[in-house]
């Protein structure tokens, strides 16, 4: 396959959809995006032209974000990964605050260095360490490509999960302790999934309804270039570019500890943040994307593949840092989301200026009610945040 040069007809591509009021009356506007968005998920994009179009929905009312208007980008993502579509994204967007003036690029800022030098034998122990987790994470990726499956659950697919049509739906919040939140709203989740299961109840306890062993894990996809954060299209294209325009993935599994922990909440976020730090600590996304393009080269598509064993899938996107307006109109949130995936669930987490938002891909097949993940997410975060604020008060007292 190559690219090659070609006209585009705008009229091909942009789509104005017809809405009469009783399209919004009877579900609400909510739904009727919802269900919109689910349609396109059901329809391939036409191979004959370029792999992209755009739907706007012009509402009677107004969106659970505020919005009167939704425009809809589907894009194929042989096109580009999040990154580069997010930089083109941003590049015919201006900010709010000044209409002419483009939006800020996010900064990934370096971490201070250390204020005293590094032994030899610290610097033998890190890179051993580094060395050792690459070995045991490659290992495990490569046996989770080729046969280790996680635990049936009712959170898991089957293996066509990628004709389903996808229901896309955003849940918008505000936290940094993304994986934590995930992780105690799945385990809620799936406790009451194998409550009803088992003929009983949601059980809010450390043992609940859930199984002795589960093994339940996420692909997370990784942009390999990431730390040069969003950049400017024009720049993306030169070919000497350190962020230059493509599909630059990598992919970590990650594994989640599916229990109930209502003692102490806060045991998700200490639990999370360990895991990313010893993810942090190896070269695994960075071996995936490089095994990866030398099977694509080597063997072609049929050979190459991403883990579709896990679970789940998650990804995360940094988006404007402030509020933008897209042709004059404001923007009232972003998400972004895929469909065609082999897995029921997928998780993106995308900032835009002080939100944080969820947005989720599920399967109608696998979740009947996918908008009780979302109550979960919502609830996981209180939870959690009461549990912050309490520890943080009872510090403060211990020290007085």
């Amino acid at each position: 396959m190559r690219w090659v040069k070609t006209e585009v007809d705008i009229d091909q591509h942009v789509f104005f959809p017809k809405i009469e009021p009783e399209d919004t009356s009877d579900v609400g506007v909510d739904k009727f995006v919802e269900e919109y968005t689910r349609g396109l998920t059901g329809i391939p994009l036409d191979m004959s032209k370029p792999l992209w179009d755009v739907h706007v929905l012009n509402l009677d009312k107004m969106t659970a974000q505020g919005a009167l208007a939704v425009a809809l980008f589907r894009f194929h993502h042989c096109i580009g990964d999040g990154m580069s579509l997010m930089s083109l994204f941003m590049s015919f967007t201006r900010k709010a605050s000044d209409p002419n003036a483009k939006p800020s690029l996010p900064v990934f800022s370096k971490k201070k260095q250390q204020t005293y030098p590094m032994s030899q034998i610290g610097k033998f122990l890190s890179s051993l360490r580094l060395l050792w987790n690459t070995l045991v994470d490659v290992l495990n990726l490569l046996a989770t490509v080729f046969f280790l499956d996680d635990t049936p659950n009712p959170l898991k697919g089957p293996k066509d999960a990628r004709q389903s049509p996808r229901r896309i739906i955003l849940k918008s919040t505000v936290n940094d302790v993304v994986m934590g939140v995930i992780e105690s709203a799945l385990s809620r989740y799936i406790n009451g999934r194998y409550g009803q299961i088992n003929g009983g109840n949601k059980v809010e306890n450390n043992v609940g309804n859930l199984p002795q062993k589960l093994r339940f894990r996420a692909t997370m996809t990784f942009n390999i270039r990431a730390v040069q954060g969003i950049q400017a299209v024009e720049n993306m294209i030169k070919k000497d570019s350190p962020a230059r325009w493509g599909n630059q993935l990598g992919y970590v599994i990650y594994s989640f500890k599916i229990m109930m922990r209502d003692n102490n909440p806060l045991d998700y976020v200490y639990r999370a943040q360990t895991m990313m730090n010893r993810k942090k600590a190896s070269m695994e996304s960075y071996f995936s994307h490089h095994i990866g393009r030398f099977f694509l080269n080597v063997f072609g598509f049929k050979i190459a593949r991403i883990p579709t064993n896990p679970t789940i899938w998650f990804s995360n996107m940094m988006g404007p840092q402030e509020e933008i307006c897209i042709f004059g109109y404001p923007v009232a949130y972003l998400g972004c989301s895929c469909f065609g995936q082999t897995v029921a669930l997928m998780i993106h987490v995308m900032s835009y200026a002080d939100n944080l938002n969820f947005i989720l891909s599920t399967d109608d097949d696998i979740f009947s009610d996918p908008h009780e993940i979302c109550n979960d997410l919502e609830q996981s975060l209180e939870v959690i945040k009461m549990a912050a604020v309490a520890k943080k008060n009872d510090d403060i007292s211990k020290e007085r």
